[in-house]
Protein backbone atom coordinates (compact mmCIF):
# COMPACT_ATOMS: atom_id res chain seq x y z
CA UNK A 1 0.00 0.00 0.00
CA UNK A 2 2.77 2.39 0.53
CA UNK A 3 4.24 2.46 -2.80
CA UNK A 4 0.84 2.59 -4.31
CA UNK A 5 1.02 5.68 -2.45
CA UNK A 6 3.74 6.65 -2.76
CA UNK A 7 3.71 6.51 -6.38
CA UNK A 8 0.39 8.09 -6.27
CA UNK A 9 2.19 11.14 -4.80
CA UNK A 10 4.43 11.12 -7.08
CA UNK A 11 2.45 11.08 -10.80
CA UNK A 12 0.56 14.40 -9.07
CA UNK A 13 3.97 16.09 -8.65
CA UNK A 14 4.53 15.02 -12.20
CA UNK A 15 1.64 16.36 -13.22
CA UNK A 16 2.53 20.29 -12.67
CA UNK A 17 4.80 19.70 -15.40
CA UNK A 18 3.42 19.92 -19.09
CA UNK A 19 2.16 16.57 -20.17
CA UNK A 20 0.17 15.04 -22.66
CA UNK A 21 -4.15 15.16 -22.29
CA UNK A 22 -3.59 11.37 -21.98
CA UNK A 23 -1.35 11.26 -18.74
CA UNK A 24 -3.96 13.33 -16.78
CA UNK A 25 -6.22 10.56 -17.67
CA UNK A 26 -3.94 8.26 -16.71
CA UNK A 27 -3.18 10.44 -12.85
CA UNK A 28 -7.33 10.31 -12.56
CA UNK A 29 -7.64 6.93 -12.70
CA UNK A 30 -4.22 6.37 -10.64
CA UNK A 31 -5.07 8.79 -7.62
CA UNK A 32 -9.36 7.46 -7.57
CA UNK A 33 -7.90 3.69 -6.93
CA UNK A 34 -5.34 5.10 -4.84
CA UNK A 35 -7.67 7.34 -2.66
CA UNK A 36 -10.79 4.52 -2.74
CA UNK A 37 -8.16 1.93 -1.38
CA UNK A 38 -7.25 4.62 1.51
CA UNK A 39 -11.09 5.42 2.35
CA UNK A 40 -11.73 1.38 2.08
CA UNK A 41 -8.54 0.49 4.20
CA UNK A 42 -9.39 3.37 6.80
CA UNK A 43 -13.29 3.16 7.52
CA UNK A 44 -13.08 -0.03 9.10
CA UNK A 45 -11.69 2.15 11.89
CA UNK A 46 -14.86 4.47 11.48
CA UNK A 47 -14.95 8.26 10.12
CA UNK A 48 -11.58 9.89 9.98
CA UNK A 49 -9.37 12.76 9.09
CA UNK A 50 -8.00 10.49 6.41
CA UNK A 51 -11.65 9.18 4.95
CA UNK A 52 -12.83 12.47 4.42
CA UNK A 53 -10.16 14.07 3.19
CA UNK A 54 -9.08 10.68 0.58
CA UNK A 55 -12.73 10.64 -0.19
CA UNK A 56 -12.90 14.84 -1.36
CA UNK A 57 -10.09 13.38 -3.45
CA UNK A 58 -11.58 10.41 -4.85
CA UNK A 59 -14.67 12.64 -6.04
CA UNK A 60 -12.36 15.22 -7.61
CA UNK A 61 -10.17 13.06 -9.30
CA UNK A 62 -12.68 10.80 -10.60
CA UNK A 63 -12.17 9.74 -14.04
CA UNK A 64 -15.95 8.75 -14.85
CA UNK A 65 -17.45 12.06 -13.81
CA UNK A 66 -14.47 14.53 -14.27
CA UNK A 67 -14.18 17.35 -12.83
CA UNK A 68 -13.12 20.41 -15.29
CA UNK A 69 -11.33 23.06 -14.13
CA UNK A 70 -9.99 24.54 -17.67
CA UNK A 71 -7.24 26.04 -15.72
CA UNK A 72 -3.72 24.33 -15.35
CA UNK A 73 -2.78 26.91 -12.52
CA UNK A 74 -5.71 25.91 -10.84
CA UNK A 75 -5.37 22.46 -10.28
CA UNK A 76 -1.59 23.18 -9.97
CA UNK A 77 -2.14 23.86 -6.40
CA UNK A 78 -4.46 20.76 -6.21
CA UNK A 79 -2.12 18.62 -7.18
CA UNK A 80 0.38 19.42 -5.05
CA UNK A 81 -1.88 19.43 -2.05
CA UNK A 82 -3.25 15.85 -3.10
CA UNK A 83 0.57 14.91 -3.32
CA UNK A 84 1.40 16.26 0.27
CA UNK A 85 -1.99 13.87 1.44
CA UNK A 86 -0.62 10.59 -0.24
CA UNK A 87 3.41 10.92 0.83
CA UNK A 88 1.95 11.91 4.20
CA UNK A 89 -0.61 8.90 4.86
CA UNK A 90 2.30 6.73 3.10
CA UNK A 91 4.61 7.46 6.21
CA UNK A 92 2.08 8.09 9.06
CA UNK A 93 2.03 4.26 9.33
Amino acid sequence: MKILLIACACFLLLAITNLPIGYFTFLRIIVTIGSILVVVQDFKKGINLWVISFGITAIIFNPLVPVYLHDKSIWIPIDIASAVLFFSKAFSN
